[in-house]
C-alpha cells in the first residue's frame, strides 16, 4: 500500500513539474530568441512521457504471479527502463540534428533576451530537486524504471546548465553559443540514454550478479551449518530480483532428512540475508571423500 502511494507520488510530481516546466522554457526561449532554451523545453516534453512510461511500467510490474506468468512479472520494469533509453535517445538526436542543421545553414542567429537565462537558472534547480527527490524512493523501492526517470531529471538539469552558459555567452557576442550549447546537451543526453539502455538489456538478458556478488554470497553459504563444500553457484537478474542456482556438498553419511533440512535452512537463511533473492534452488551432493 505505501509503494502504491509513492507511485503516484512520483509520477504526479513528475508529469505536473515537467509540464509547467516545459510551457515555461518554451516560452521563455520563444520569446527570449534562444534556439538553446527551446531544445531544453523538448526535453523537459519528452520526460512527461518518460515519466508516464515509468508508471505503468512499474504498476505492471507489481502484479503477482499467474499461471501464465509463474515467475512474476518484474521484467516488465526492464521494458519500461529499455522504452525511455530509447526516448531520450531520440530526444538527445533530435536536439544535435537542430543544432547542426542551425549551424550548417548559417541561419541569422539572435542574440538571446535576459528571459531564457533566468528560465535555465530556474530549470537547473527544479530538475536538480526532481532528480534527488525520484532516485530517493527509486532506491528505497529499488525500481530500475524510476531510477532512470531520475536521471531524465539529471539530465535535463545538465542540458539546462549547457542552456545557460551558451545563452550566456551569446549575451557576451557569441551568439553562436548558443547552438553549439545544443550539441553539448545533446552529448549529455546520449550519454545518460546509453547507460539506461546498457542497464535495462543486461537485467532483461539474464545477466550474473557479477562476481563480487557471488563471491560475498558463496562466503556466506559456506559459512552455514552442515555446508562443506560448493559445487556450483550461478545467478542472474530478473528484473530488479535475484535468481540463484546453488550445489552444496554435504556430509555422505547423513541421512536424506538431515540433507533436506540442511537445504532448508540455507534456502531460508539466504533470502532472509538477500531480501532481492527472489528464489533460490538448492541442489544437494555428498561431500567427496577425502584422500588419505
Amino acid at each position: 500500500m505505501e509503494e502504491q502511494k509513492i507511485i503516484k507520488k512520483l509520477s504526479a510530481v513528475g508529469i505536473l513539474g515537467n509540464v509547467l516546466l516545459a510551457m515555461f522554457k518554451l516560452f521563455s526561449g520563444v520569446i527570449g530568441k534562444s534556439g538553446a532554451m527551446i531544445s531544453d523545453a523538448v526535453h523537459s516534453l519528452s520526460d512527461v512521457f518518460a515519466t508516464l512510461v515509468a508508471f505503468i511500467g512499474v504498476v505492471l510490474s507489481k502484479r503477482p504471479e499467474d499461471r501464465e506468468h509463474p515467475y512474476g512479472h518484474e521484467r516488465i520494469e526492464c521494458v519500461a527502463s529499455l522504452i525511455l533509453g530509447l526516448i531520450l535517445a531520440g530526444t538527445g538526436i533530435g536536439i544535435g540534428y537542430s543544432g547542426v542543421q542551425k549551424l550548417i545553414t548559417r541561419e541569422a542567429i539572435e542574440v538571446p533576451t535576459l528571459l531564457p537565462l533566468i528560465a535555465a537558472v530556474i530549470s537547473i534547480i527544479v530538475k536538480e530537486a526532481m532528480f534527488w527527490y525520484t532516485m530517493h524512493y527509486a532506491k528505497k523501492m529499488d525500481s530500475p524504471a524510476f531510477k532512470a526517470d531520475a536521471w531524465h531529471h539529471r539530465s535535463d538539469a545538465l542540458s539546462s546548465v549547457g542552456s545557460f552558459i551558451g545563452i550566456g555567452l551569446a549575451k557576451l557576442g557569441f551568439p553562436v553559443m548558443d547552438q553549439i550549447a545544443s550539441l553539448v546537451i545533446c552529448i549529455f543526453i546520449l550519454k545518460v540514454a546509453f547507460d539506461i539502455t546498457k542497464d535495462a538489456l543486461g537485467k532483461m538478458l539474464d545477466t550474473s550478479c557479477g562476481s563480487e556478488f557471488e563471491e560475498t554470497l558463496r562466503n556466506f553459504v559456506l559459512s552455514q551449518p552442515g555446508v562443506e563444500d560448493i559445487d556450483l553457484l550461478h545467478t542472474r537478474q530478473f528484473g530488479n530480483k535475484i535468481y540463484i542456482d546453488l550445489e552444496i556438498a554435504v556430509g555422505r553419511s547423513l541421512s536424506l532428512l538431515e540433507a533436506h533440512s540442511i537445504a532448508e535452512s540455507v534456502h531460508a537463511n539466504v533470502e532472509k540475508q538477500y531480501p532481492n533473492v527472489k528464489h533460490i534452488m538448492i541442489h544437494v551432493n555428498p561431500a567427496k571423500e577425502k584422500q588419505e
